[in-house]
């Protein structure tokens, strides 16, 4: 699963909406509905904001496994 799908899912299951996930970490609705159309490669600094904000780990979230 990519990591666009992964932030999307947490996001979602928390019952957050993108405006809410934005409002939480300081960035527009657009930035998060960019990485999770996997169209906006976040600094670290915004994957750490987001993976605080969803209760994930980077991993959780970022790391892509290399394809078999």
């Amino acid at each position: 699963m990519a990591q666009n799908e992964r932030m999307k899912l947490a996001r979602k299951a928390l019952g957050l909406s993108q405006e809410e996930l934005a409002r939480q970490i300081e960035v527009s609705r657009q930035t998060i509905n960019m990485i999770e159309r996997g169209d906006y490669n976040p600094t670290l600094k915004l994957c750490i904001q987001i993976c605080h904000a969803l209760g994930k780990t980077l991993d959780e979230l970022f790391w892509e496994e290399e394809s078999q």
